[in-house]
C-alpha cells in the first residue's frame, strides 16, 4: 500500500476548493515558478529538466488560454499576450535561449503582479 504525499494531497485540496480568482493566481505563481526553473536548469546545463520545466510552463499557459471567457476585449488581448508567449516558450526550448526566457518571465511577473492588485482592489470594494 502507497501512501499519499501529504504534499500532493494538501495541493489537490487546495485546488478543488479554491475560488476561480485563487486559482488564476495559483496559475500565474506556477508559470513564473516553472520559467525560473527552466532557465536555472539552462544555466546548469540540466537540458533535460530545463525542457520539462518549458513544458510545464507552457501547459499552464494553455490552462490560461482556456479559462478566458469570449467576447471582451481584455480577453482578446489576453489571448494574444498567451499566444505570444507560449510560441516564445516554444522558440526558448528549441533554442536554448536565456533571454527569451527572460522576456516571458517579464510578462509573467506583470501579470501575476496585476492580478494580485486587481483581488486586492476587488476585496476593498
Amino acid at each position: 500500500m502507497t501512501l499519499a504525499n501529504p504534499y500532493q494531497t494538501y495541493q489537490k485540496q487546495a485546488v478543488s476548493t479554491s475560488k476561480p480568482e485563487d486559482l488564476t493566481n495559483m496559475l500565474y505563481q506556477g508559470l513564473v515558478k516553472f520559467i525560473r526553473l527552466s532557465k536555472l536548469s539552462l544555466q546548469s546545463n540540466r537540458l533535460e529538466d530545463c525542457h520539462s520545466y518549458n513544458l510545464r510552463a507552457q501547459d499552464i499557459i494553455t490552462e490560461l488560454m482556456v479559462t478566458l471567457k469570449e467576447g471582451y476585449s481584455v480577453s482578446d488581448s489576453l489571448q494574444a499576450l498567451y499566444d505570444y508567449m507560449k510560441a516564445r516558450l516554444i522558440e526558448a526550448n528549441l533554442k536554448k535561449d536565456a533571454a527569451i526566457l527572460d522576456e516571458v518571465e517579464g510578462f509573467a511577473v506583470e501579470l501575476m503582479e496585476t492580478w494580485i492588485e486587481a483581488m486586492k482592489q476587488t476585496k476593498n470594494s
